[in-house]
């Protein structure tokens, strides 16, 4: 795909360890290393109650959120906690697909003074669904410049939904996977009601190949500790 770039400056105007902490019963917050911090929140799903990750990021221009609280009650504790833990405002939202786990509070957001963004794919889902929207697209794999961070957006292919992106930051190692990827801990692929499953296997295929030196693969759900997210979820698949 062609590489766009986009720069996300102070002003807001936009160009083109695991050391565990506690923010009550429905928030959890852990560093993954400096600057980086995954964030967990639980929903009853088929009658247990499951887990969910997403990831901010502090940079010098404010912080950056990753997908959004699948509880709805911890959108605005999530938005305390970074402000009181950094000092910092998040002023950039994005969103990995269109399901409410991931995309659900943009209208939240959007009224809270955050830039949302996504791909044109998953806005284009997020309309036919009657889903909120994110204020911003970007049509193609994009960098993201915000402060002293470079973010990439990538797309590989469908697999969990047909708009499923990834988020690579290149210096830390760090592949965010989203729901696209499985955690080692899964025993199955969970929601498959927008996947395509035969096109996931050469969607995952291709994130080991483009990122043979990830450190770190943070999936949707679940634990991430032992990296090996891609792996188990071509095992899922080979399974189906």
């Amino acid at each position: 795909m062609k590489l766009g770039v986009i720069y996300f400056l102070v002003s807001l105007c936009i160009s083109s360890s695991h050391a565990q902490q506690n923010e009550g019963a429905s928030l959890r917050i852990m560093k993954l290393r400096e600057n980086f911090f995954i964030y967990t929140t639980w929903q009853n799903y088929g009658g247990t109650v499951f887990p969910s990750n997403g990831m901010y990021i502090i940079t010098d221009a404010g912080a950056i959120l990753i997908d959004c609280p699948w509880d709805s009650t911890q959108w605005q504790p999530l938005l305390d906690s970074i402000q009181n833990r950094h000092k910092q405002k998040v002023v950039l939202s994005i969103a990995t697909h269109f399901h409410k786990d991931r995309a659900g509070a943009f209208n939240y957001y959007k009224h809270s003074g955050i830039a949302t963004w996504t791909s044109a794919d998953t806005k284009k889902l997020c309309i036919q669904r009657n889903e909120p929207q994110a204020e911003f697209v970007f049509q193609n794999d994009t960098t993201f410049h915000i402060g002293n961070l470079l973010m990439k957006a990538y797309y590989p292919g469908r697999g969990h939904t047909s708009d499923n992106i990834v988020l690579w930051f290149a210096e830390e190692k760090i592949l965010y996977g989203g729901c696209l990827v499985k955690s080692s801990e899964a025993n199955d692929l969970g929601n498959i009601n927008d996947a395509d499953v035969r096109a996931w296997p050469a969607t995952i295929q291709k994130l080991i190949s483009k990122y043979p030196d990830r450190k770190f693969v943070i999936p949707g759900h679940q634990s991430w500790s032992d990296g090996k997210g891609l792996e188990h979820t071509l095992k899922l698949l080979s399974a189906e």
